[in-house]
């Protein structure tokens, strides 16, 4: 599964790194309490002309889908070597037909722009709902210099706090209220909830636990106000067993009535030189951010990070998707219908 995943972020994403089969398994597996994943492999089958390894392996691609909270959320890959082949279909007629058979109304999906898969999810019958850019920093290219000043420029009253794993038991109520803010703010802008988050202490709990056991290490870095002792702004990077040389940025929040006052700033200049020291085989960090949300995009920029791809978040009426993918019939007079997957 790894090589048939490597194989396609070669042709869609070439400037990626590969992924490893460290804790691949636990990556795929693992899911926050009330979530559940379900898989489907496309291999070839024993005896046929695909055995002489032409893709590169057996597995000719594979999809998944993450049920919670009332969402379905699709993810589908392909060996470029077996697209064209009815594989993709196949792998999302059974995703969406699971999708169904457990009541689901709504599949959503992430995209990346420019490849194919746009084409193909819109042929299906996807409509985009949602764009952000992905942006990459090169750490290699790093001014650590004026990385400093920003690390240091924040408005007296706030202190800036680094943890390795998640934030202290005291902070996760007050963190958690943080990163529903945010919440507030992706749903005042359109965004689907494709990436499970954590808006009370319980659930962060669940997530930081979940993230461990899935081979992701957390980084967290908070700006405190000092007078009230509350979480005024976070930031979140993951660093994966998978791809240890890449590490995703999740959440960045400054919270409504503490902005203006240098944070976001100055703890994702923090954050970096923490992974400098935490992480020396990290070459990179990519992050994701809307479009509208300008504040956000000039501190990305400020810091180095440079656009590198639209990401697209495409939904689809379950019901609608399983007519449409179901094989058709004949009726009566001996023509072919489009088949009903379900009365």
């Amino acid at each position: 599964m790894v090589k048939a995943l490597n194989a396609m972020l070669a042709t869609d994403l070439p400037d990626d790194p590969p992924w490893r089969v460290d804790s691949f398994r636990e990556y795929l597996s693992v899911t926050m309490p009330g979530e559940r994943r379900l898989i489907w492999i496309a291999e070839t089958s024993p005896g046929s002309a695909a055995d002489d390894k032409p893709f590169g392996e057996s597995v000719l691609g594979q999809a998944n889908v993450l049920l919670f909270d009332g969402m379905a959320v699709l993810e589908v890959y392909v060996h470029p070597a077996a697209r064209g082949t009815g594989v993709g279909r196949e792998l999302l007629t059974a995703a969406v037909n699971r999708a169904h058979e457990e009541g689901f109304s709504t599949l959503g999906v992430e995209v990346i722009g420019g490849t194919p898969a746009v084409g193909f999810y819109e042929a299906m019958g996807f409509v985009c709902a949602y764009v952000e850019s992905r942006s990459v920093l090169d750490l290699s290219t790093m001014d650590w210099s004026k990385l400093a000043e920003m690390a240091g420029n924040v408005a007296a009253g706030y202190r800036i706090e680094y943890y390795r794993g998640g934030p202290p038991e005291e902070l996760y109520a007050s963190y958690a209220a943080a990163k529903y803010a945010a919440h507030a703010v992706a749903d005042d802008l359109g965004e689907l909830d494709l990436r499970p988050s954590s808006y009370d202490a319980n659930r962060l709990r669940a997530s930081l636990m979940t993230l461990h056991m899935r081979g992701l290490k957390p980084y967290i870095v908070v700006g405190i106000h000092e007078k009230t002792g509350e979480v005024a702004g976070l930031t979140e990077v993951v660093v994966a067993a998978q791809h240890p040389d890449r590490a995703d940025q999740y959440d960045t929040v400054v919270v409504p009535g503490h902005r203006g006052y240098g944070l976001g700033r100055a703890i994702k200049a923090r954050m970096l030189f923490e992974l400098r020291s935490a992480e020396p085989r990290l070459r990179s960090v990519q992050t994701w951010h809307s479009y509208d949300v300008e504040s956000l995009v000039k501190v990305n920029t400020d810091i180095g990070f440079r656009p590198d791809r639209e990401w697209r978040e495409y939904e689809a009426d379950v019901a609608e998707l399983a007519a449409r993918l179901a094989p058709p019939v004949q009726n009566a007079s001996g023509t072919m219908v489009p088949g009903i997957a379900y009365p």
